[in-house]
């Protein structure tokens, strides 16, 4: 276990070796791409659950004609 501990201390502490002049120029453009897919899936959740709050409990047809037998539905199609 100590020997784990150090090995992932010695690896943080350790100095980046790429850091020439084009190291890190992606980092803001990827936030920005992140942030944008937060952004949509926040609002596609949001829609959804408005969307589902209009939904019926249930989608099954209530039984009134179940005593006499017969179906609410056409059997034609």
């Amino acid at each position: 276990m100590n020997d784990v501990a150090l090995t992932i201390i010695g690896l943080l502490a350790q100095e980046p070796r790429q850091t020439g002049p084009e190291f890190g120029k992606a980092s803001p453009f990827g936030l920005l791409i992140v942030a944008l897919l937060l952004i949509a899936t926040f609002l596609l959740v949001w829609s959804m659950n408005r969307h589902l709050r209009k939904l019926p409990k249930s989608f099954d047809e209530p039984d009134e004609g179940a005593d006499d037998g017969e179906s609410s539905r056409d059997p034609k199609g």
